[in-house]
């Protein structure tokens, strides 16, 4: 094997191992999203996308320099195979198709799996990226809630507070009512007690002229009573 497809066999083997290693279930995406910003990325990531397609263009030529190899020798091989006049030759052309096939599969898989490992770095951060927005946005959430039922509470101290504000003023009103009424009630109570002394002076007085009537119907009487007995005596006599 050259150098160069021991390059690629080595480059192959390396992607396999970090496909591998990024397929590990253990191992979440938030800690290779924190291993891909440390600060070496960083400064790595000015070069990446000119050493990404340098790459792919490196692989898609030895990719098609292994197909133009394949197809050579599998041409020669059927050439050789039809005929058995040199054996040896056959046999070495066997081998370089068997060479140029490895080859064409290393490159194949080098340059597949070199595209897969940009998709799958690409996905595992965009994933990360996902778990830490919804880990946001549930602590967001919990604190959206907790706010929530913070107001709910405090809606409901101020609906009590005001509910208690409109019964004290309820009772205020009925209370300015009851000594509205009291003192109505005390000053018909005024007037009665007026009226009723007043009838009381009136009754009194009724009786005192009734006294007087009485003791002016008794003279009245006892003189009407003189004057017939007078008048009785004066008659016999001029009999």
């Amino acid at each position: 094997m050259t150098i160069q497809w021991v390059a690629v066999a080595t480059f192959l083997y390396a992607e396999i191992g970090l496909i591998l290693l990024f397929c590990l279930p253990f191992i979440p995406p938030q800690r290779w999203q924190k291993i891909f910003s440390f600060n070496v990325w960083g400064k790595i990531a000015t070069f990446w996308n000119k050493a990404f397609l340098t790459i792919i263009i490196l692989l898609i030529v030895l990719f098609l320099d292994a197909v133009r190899e394949v197809r050579k020798y599998a041409s020669i091989h059927t050439i050789d195979k039809s005929s058995t006049s040199k054996l040896g030759a056959y046999e070495h052309t066997q081998m370089k198709l068997f060479r140029s096939q490895r080859n064409l599969y290393i490159s194949g898989f080098s340059l597949f799996f070199w595209l897969v490992l940009r998709r799958l770095v690409t996905l595992i951060t965009q994933l990360a990226k996902e778990l830490s927005n919804k880990g946001v946005l549930k602590s967001q959430a919990e604190n959206t809630n907790k706010a929530a039922k913070r107001f709910m509470e405090e809606n409901e101290k101020l609906k009590r507070i005001l509910k208690t504000t409109d019964e004290e003023h309820t009772l205020e009103t009925e209370n300015k009512k009851l000594v509205e009424d009291q003192e109505k009630l005390k000053a018909e109570l005024k007037k009665t007690l007026d009226a009723l002394f007043k009838a009381q002076s009136d009754v009194m007085t009724m009786k005192t002229q009734s006294e007087r009537l009485s003791k002016e119907y008794d003279r009245l009487l006892k003189e009407h009573s003189e004057l017939q007995n007078r008048l009785e005596r004066d008659n016999k006599k001029g009999l």
